[in-house]
């Protein structure tokens, strides 16, 4: 497991070369469990002055209406306009709190060796790759060692981990309780299942391609969805982080 994780710090520096286009979809169920409503929206994530920007490209599997076309277009010009008159203390000052965000959400991966037990299950073959299954329970009693953590005692897990490499390729998690991020923003309810799948990008680094979350969330207290969340990350393409990038909406797929 230490292996395994010490591969995703690397593969998180190199996930910083590509651009990719991110869908997500939601899906309301009633009380019987049947689904009332589903919505989509895409979004292009870009490269701008050396950290990333989002660009909503299409909703509900269509192109946005030209009149919010035209209004993501002019945000983006703005953007790029407010990057591109930065001072270097400024520039500094962006990409310092992007990475510190970026490091803060993979900051209890190195917990994960201390938190669990782990079990190995049996064996699979996942994607034309042999892996181990290991199952993973908390540690009773375990304290974690910073915020970010605190969710780690909560949830249980199923892990498939490449037996050439040790790189993680699928985990399965559910919630043991109720778990909270972001303060009291986000609320995840006991029993929700999060699913999620790495894939080898261009051959050249394993990237975070799928998370599915199935169960309630309560959003800032106030909006609670029941039923499914998917993301999906698809059309990478490798770019430098430094200079400019302003792609071509990509429509949804």
């Amino acid at each position: 497991m230490r292996r395994s994780i010490e591969l995703d710090h690397r593969n998180l520096e190199l996930a910083r070369n590509f651009t990719y286009v991110e869908r997500q979809e939601t899906r309301f169920l009633d009380s019987t469990g049947r689904v009332k409503e589903t919505s989509s929206r895409t979004t292009d994530i870009i490269w701008l002055e050396g950290s990333p920007y989002r660009r909503m490209v299409a909703r509900d599997n269509k192109p946005l209406p030209p009149a919010e076309q035209r209004k993501e277009d002019e945000k983006l010009r703005l953007a790029t306009a407010a990057r591109h008159a930065e001072g270097p203390a400024q520039i500094q000052a962006r990409l310092a709190d992007w990475d510190r965000r970026q490091r803060h959400m993979h900051e209890p991966l190195s917990e994960v060796p201390d938190a669990f037990t782990f079990k190995l299950s049996g064996e699979e073959t996942l994607n034309g790759r042999e892996a181990y299954v290991i199952d993973a329970t908390p540690k009773p009693g375990y304290k974690p060692r910073q915020a970010a953590s605190a969710y780690l005692p909560h949830v249980k897990a199923r892990l498939w981990i490449a037996k050439s490499d040790f790189q993680w390729l699928k985990a399965e998690a559910e919630t043991l309780d109720t778990i909270t991020f972001g303060g009291f923003l986000i609320r995840i309810a006991k029993g929700t299942h999060i699913d999620m799948e790495q894939s080898y990008v261009n051959k050249e680094a394993w990237i975070l391609t799928k998370v599915s979350l199935h169960g309630s969330v309560r959003i800032a207290l106030v909006k609670v969805i029941h039923g499914a969340i998917d993301f999906n990350w698809s059309g990478f393409q490798r770019v430098s982080a430094e200079p400019s990038v302003a792609s071509t909406p990509r429509q949804e797929r």
